[in-house]
């Protein structure tokens, strides 16, 4: 293995690429990091109740495509496609990775009580099922609860980066009684520092756990 594996980051919106590439630039800076941006595949995945064939087969054709260029690992950045995900990894030999499973392996190992911090719909019903699967394999007593922060989404996608940690804060500092905070998206994880100052819950976000999930896998921690 060379000191600077591949990896390559797929992207289905643009505003999921800066806290991943910020997390590298601080985590794993040696990384050689590629970006696969297909930003049709959000918009397409809104219009549709469920992941559709057609959705799966371009996750999987993604997923070839990182392989091709010599990629030792490949890390989806978009919540809302966690079965096609499963899917397309199963057809190669390399690790690929969901979004979030490193970031709920963490909240579950803490115990107890999570709560999800979402802005983006379609997602929340593929991420309960993923966490209740994780935590049927980690401790079966986990639980999650699930809150949507309106607006949000539709702030950062505007460039309005302020507004939207400022909303995802607010509906940190409501939260009691809980043993973690996730933030659901990508996209959510510029508002760490924001909930961290709302909250002493944890607060766990999906680039920095994915990439020490990584590091573990290719022997680079």
């Amino acid at each position: 293995m060379s000191q600077q594996p591949r990896i390559t980051l797929v992207h289905a919106t643009p505003i999921a690429m800066e806290p991943i590439r910020q997390a590298f630039a601080s985590a794993w800076p040696e990384a050689d990091m590629v970006n696969l941006l297909e930003d049709s595949l959000s918009p397409d995945r809104a219009k549709s109740s469920d992941i559709t064939e057609a959705l799966t087969a371009r996750i999987t054709a993604l997923t070839h495509y990182a392989k091709q260029i010599g990629s030792a690992a490949v890390l989806f950045t978009c919540s809302a496609f966690g079965r096609a995900i499963e899917q397309a990894a199963a057809t190669v030999d390399i690790p690929v990775l969901k979004p979030n499973e490193a970031m709920f392996e963490a909240a579950i190992r803490k115990g107890g009580r999570t709560a999800m911090l979402y802005t983006f719909p379609p997602a929340r019903e593929g991420m309960e099922a993923e966490f209740a699967e994780e935590a049927a394999r980690i401790d079966p007593t986990a639980t999650l609860e699930s809150f949507l922060v309106e607006h949000a989404i539709e702030a950062v996608r505007a460039g309005d980066v302020e507004t939207h940690n400022r909303l995802v804060a607010a509906a940190a500092a409501g939260l009691k009684g809980f043993d973690s905070i996730v933030l659901a998206h990508f996209s959510t994880a510029r508002a760490v520092p924001a909930v961290r100052a709302e909250t002493d819950i944890p607060v766990l976000s999906s680039p920095a756990a994915a990439i020490d999930k990584l590091k573990r896998l290719l022997g680079a921690a």
